[in-house]
């Protein structure tokens, strides 16, 4: 018996920032750390089973990047439960976006998507 999917909800919260000792302006490479956590306010389990990104400098250019589950796992997220991950991305300028989404899959089988809203990722005294 499939679920309806609202009984899935899950909510994800992002921090990022900018990493200073291993960017280099110079090469216009600028490192970026991001803290995610993955919250399941609904009613039923579910396995995060790959991630996609679209990862926006600020000049624009977007690339998509998907894979397998996150930093090597693909954790079960029971009700009430959340899940944790540090993680990283490189922009070729100091200001950029990411945004996206985790494809999982609910206990009773049904697949859905628990989307990453757009989030900032910026130099220190860049944006006011």
């Amino acid at each position: 018996m499939n679920q309806n999917l609202d009984d899935y909800n899950f909510a994800v919260e992002v921090t990022s920032n900018f990493l200073p000792e291993q960017s280099d302006p110079q090469r216009q490479r600028y490192v970026f750390a991001y803290h995610i956590t993955i919250t399941n306010c609904g009613n039923l389990s579910a396995q995060l089973l790959a991630r996609t990104w679209i990862i926006t400098n600020g000049d624009g250019k977007a690339h998509e990047i998907s894979g397998a589950g996150v930093v090597g796992q693909q954790p079960f997220i029971g009700p009430g439960q959340h899940h944790q991950y540090t993680s990283g991305a490189v922009l070729e300028t100091e200001v950029g976006s990411m945004r996206g989404y985790y494809k999982m899959k609910g206990e009773d089988g049904q697949m859905f998507n628990a989307d990453i809203k757009p989030f900032t990722l910026s130099c220190p005294n860049v944006l006011h």
